[in-house]
């Protein structure tokens, strides 16, 4: 693909948006780039795209700025039927996104994974596991490190290991993953793709271009990964941690099992997983099966699970303080996530919940409430909507910021019992991210086990 002298435009300036920003000036492209925030917002940005020679348009899209480009790249977080794309779809300019301009220049193989939940846990525990059996790996995408920034580090001997969103997933058209993994699917961004069945068909563009040469990677317990099998020409694998399966791992007595070919090895023991929950089971099982594909050996697979610690604000244990257990799972924006968390412990919870409302249903917790939340703390937008919904499961209280919520969660809690952040929602009404909202939960824990040591040692 040439980018010398054609112009570009893209349009949205999170961590892909710069990236791609400056991986196409480097590659001699004239680029603008379009973001609705104002400077203020961007000034952190601006400087370095500046000083590139790439233009800036900030405070909102101008028509005009998407006439007569040669490609246009967006963001994920921008809307893909945002009406200034669909005329420049009418007037024969490519829309593509940051996942596909990458996937055009990576050298080496892809190794794709998406999902509703845990995506970010098994990208960077199948990164891992593939380092540990002495293969080049590099992990990025949705994970934190834009795709495009790999480019340049990827050799034709890359594992280019990508966790890749419903949104990326929207905005390709060659990207093809050597193996493509599927972990889950249930109901997330409805404010987004409006409908289930929507959301699910973004997820399965991963097989869109796979061919019998690859493989698909799939959730044998999840209805809905079972349903998309007819829908790639890959060699399918599976994974399962309650039956056993022809192709993939599963669990048999206690251990994790790997069955190709007819071949079964003996991977590890679970009981050797050091993270947190059911879930987590699944996140292994899923990166066993993309380890064994790249004939990484067994010993180390059960090395590199043994040594990898929970991702940051992942069910990440944050400290005890008084007796009360603490955790941050802000990285929980949606239902299916938060009902995870909730199974990783027995009772004595205090959960916060809340933020940005997804066009969630906050019902489907009261089960798990009933049975092991002691009290519910809301934060943010969707309060009155949690509250409507949970109101007569549980007791909940508004408590309107993160901070307020630490607190009277703090006070409430005996010895023995787990503070819980697991909040069901984005968290764009009042953090910049998920990142931002487990940094704020974390620092005012620490605040508190401060206190609490001051007043031991006093």
């Amino acid at each position: 693909m040439n980018l010398k002298n054609q112009s570009v435009l893209v349009v949205g300036l999170g961590k892909s948006g710069v990236a791609s920003a400056l991986f196409l000036k480097a590659r001699g492209a004239r680029v603008t780039v379009s973001d609705t925030k104002s400077q203020d917002e961007l000034r952190g940005e601006i400087p370095k795209l500046l000083d590139q020679g790439i233009t800036l348009e900030t405070g909102g899209h101008g028509e005009r700025t998407f006439r007569g480009q040669d490609l246009i790249v967006v963001s994920p977080g921008v809307p893909v039927d945002a009406p200034q794309l669909a005329q420049a779809r009418e007037r024969g300019i490519p829309v593509i996104g940051e996942i596909e301009l990458a996937a055009r220049f990576l050298k080496g193989r892809i190794v794709a994974i998406t999902g509703s939940n845990g995506k970010t846990t098994t990208t960077a525990l199948t990164g891992e596991v593939i380092a540990m059996g002495g293969r080049e790996s590099l992990v990025g995408g949705n994970i934190g490190t834009a795709a495009i920034s790999l480019v340049d580090q990827s050799t034709d001997g890359s594992y280019v290991v990508l966790e890749v969103s419903s949104f990326q997933l929207e905005t390709i058209e060659t990207f093809r993953p050597f193996i493509a993994v599927v972990l889950n699917i249930t109901p997330d961004h409805l404010d987004r793709h409006s409908t289930f069945e929507a959301y699910v068909d973004a997820k399965a563009r991963i097989f869109e271009n796979q061919t019998g040469e690859d493989f698909a990677v799939l959730n044998a317990d999840d209805p809905t990964c079972v349903g998309l099998a007819g829908r790639t020409r890959a060699r399918k694998i599976w994974f399962s941690r309650k039956t056993e399966v022809e192709s993939g791992a599963w669990v048999r007595s206690g251990q994790i099992v790997f069955r190709d070919g007819g071949q079964e090895r003996e991977i590890m023991p679970v009981s050797k997983i050091k993270l947190k929950g059911a879930h987590n089971l699944e996140n292994v099982l899923a990166a066993v099966c993309a380890g064994m594909l790249v004939h990484t050996e067994p010993q180390r697979i059960r090395r590199a699970v043994q040594e990898f610690k929970a991702v940051e604000h992942r069910l990440e244990y944050v400290a005890t303080v008084r007796g009360v257990e603490f955790y941050n799972d802000s990285k929980a924006t949606n239902v299916d996530a938060t009902i995870k968390a909730l199974e990783s412990f027995s009772a004595n919870i205090h959960l916060i919940l809340g933020g940005k409302d997804k066009g969630s249903d906050y019902t489907v917790l009261k089960p798990l409430l009933k049975e092991r939340v002691r009290r519910v703390y809301t934060i943010g937008a969707a309060a009155e909507k949690i509250e409507a919904h949970l109101g007569d499961a549980v007791e909940v209280v508004r408590a309107g910021t993160l901070d307020a919520a630490v607190k009277r969660a703090a006070a409430s809690a005996q010895e023995g019992d787990i503070v819980l952040l697991a909040p069901a929602c984005a968290s764009f009404d009042q953090f910049e991210n998920y990142e931002h909202r487990g940094r704020v939960f974390k620092q005012t824990v620490q605040a508190l086990a401060e206190q609490a040591a001051g007043e031991g040692a006093a």
